[in-house]
């Protein structure tokens, strides 16, 4: 294993390596950084090149796509017949941009995301998403296991990279409506005063059933049908409503709250009222989709 890039993230995937058992080598351009991993047994190349001939498989971690054009394109003639992991942040056509380059050089490519802090990586309750070549994540699979679980979304190399602005979405919104549920239960009035903690208690219990209903939403979106079943847009509607009075009444900021019952209200208008909550991803799509 050899790791290019030995910023907090990238130092962290090395260290991860290491503790796993694997051999690795590192190489970074500013010089000493490498130094504590050298005393935990990793390698320390001499160059990128030396670092990319060390090892079937590579990960690079830099600060931009266009940091790993700049390293890796002198050396490109190295690549043939190993595998790129390229762990760097960057957009879709970005990943897209450097799959073609890898291929131009007849290297197995890989871009990935990890979805977790750097002092968290080795842990393998968070993920790592990979997308692009099938070949060279089956090869490495267990290896990369080393740093959080990993999951393969596909052969489009951009799929990595959606997937992660999704997930950060899910993850603000879910966050900011338990913030407003910790603001209601925790507000002076009636039922009024709890803690964060006893209600974060009752509601992560509660997201196993809001998980169900994503499965069962999923698979309306993907079948382009919704039927509402005894939990409807119309009750939907209803409930915005009681949660934008109990905002206010509990001196709760209602933003979020009016969002919901103005995107539930428009589809309501629109016809939909019999239908489930599902029917509201037609609402949250713009014309303009690119």
């Amino acid at each position: 294993m050899s790791v290019l890039g030995l910023g907090r993230m990238g130092a962290a995937l090395a260290g991860a390596f290491l503790a796993a058992g694997h051999r690795t080598t590192v190489w970074n351009r500013t010089a000493g950084t490498a130094d504590t991993l050298v005393e935990k047994g990793a390698v320390k190349a001499g160059s990128a090149a030396e670092a990319v001939a060390a090892s079937p498989v590579t990960v690079v971690c830099l600060a931009s796509y266009e940091a790993v054009l700049e390293v890796l394109d002198p050396l490109a003639g190295e690549l043939a017949g190993r595998s790129l992991v390229n762990l760097t942040s960057g957009s879709p056509p970005h990943a897209r941009e450097r799959a073609a380059w890898a291929r131009r050089y007849a290297a197995e490519y890989l871009d990935g995301v990890v979805m977790t802090t750097s002092s968290s990586v080795g842990n393998g309750d968070h993920l790592v998403l990979y997308s692009g070549s099938r070949a060279a994540f089956d090869d490495h699979r267990d290896v990369l296991a080393a740093l959080a679980e990993p999951v393969h979304l596909g052969t489009d190399a951009a799929l990595a990279s959606v997937y992660d602005t999704a997930l950060l979405g899910l993850m603000c919104s879910t966050l900011t409506g338990w913030l407003h549920g910790v603001a209601l239960v925790g507000a002076d009035g009636p039922g009024g005063n709890e803690t964060a903690t006893a209600y974060t208690d009752v509601a992560t219990r509660w997201m196993r059933s809001v998980g169900g209903l994503m499965t069962a939403y999923a698979r309306q979106i993907d079948a382009g049908r919704y039927p509402g079943g005894d939990l409807t847009l119309d009750l939907h509607r209803s409930t915005t409503d009681l949660l934008v009075h109990a905002s206010e009444l509990r001196g709760v900021e209602t933003g979020l709250p009016r969002l919901l019952r103005d995107l539930t209200g428009r589809a309501t208008a629109a016809g939909h009222g019999d239908d489930s909550y599902a029917r509201l991803i037609e609402f949250m799509r713009t014309d303009d989709q690119g």
